[in-house]
């Protein structure tokens, strides 16, 4: 089994000494709580109108994104290669219209070896495109922006924050 140090060569952890993609080992990592939460922003000239609920449809637009975003970041490891199989304590998607576009927002927290991050930005992403597929139709300009992750805490490298002004604050929620 290969050792879950970086890579020399690139400095990737899911790259081994040779430069050969490895899936990292974490059996020796400290199981931890561990939580992640991330952010970005759908973009749009459309009339945030559409994103609400639809009396002749009955589509609802910011539940179906809140779902799909539950359901992506439940599947995360089978849509991301290397990305280790977790089971998923909790997981809770905002999808809010706001005055510049549709926010997302991410939050998933484990009790395990390795972090979160990919799964809250898996979330985020899905839930994102649920909300520009229809929008496209109406702003074939609509986008995705700003996709990061705001927050981690548990683990090795220990709990940062991203603050308003995008810069990270080590060791604070």
């Amino acid at each position: 089994m290969t050792s879950g140090k970086r890579g020399a060569a690139v400095g990737l952890a899911h790259v081994d000494e040779h430069g050969k993609a490895h899936m990292v080992d974490v059996t020796g990592k400290q199981i931890t709580v561990r939580v992640a939460e991330a952010r970005c922003l759908v973009r749009t000239t459309a009339d945030l109108a559409l994103v609400a609920s639809d009396p002749d449809t009955g589509m609802d637009l910011v539940e179906s994104a809140r779902v799909a975003g539950i359901m992506a970041a439940k599947h995360t490891a089978s849509l991301i290669p290397l990305c280790h199989p977790i089971r998923i304590d909790g997981i809770e998607v905002d999808v809010e219209p706001g005055a510049d576009g549709v926010h997302i927002r991410a939050v998933v927290a484990i009790v395990d070896r390795t972090g979160v991050e990919i799964e809250a930005l898996t979330a985020c992403t899905v839930a994102a495109l649920v909300v520009i597929q229809p929008l496209l139709e109406v702003d074939d300009t609509a986008s995705v922006e700003d996709l990061t992750v705001w927050h981690k805490s548990g683990g090795r490298s220990g709990t940062w924050d991203r603050g308003d002004d995008g810069h990270l604050r080590l060791g604070r929620r």
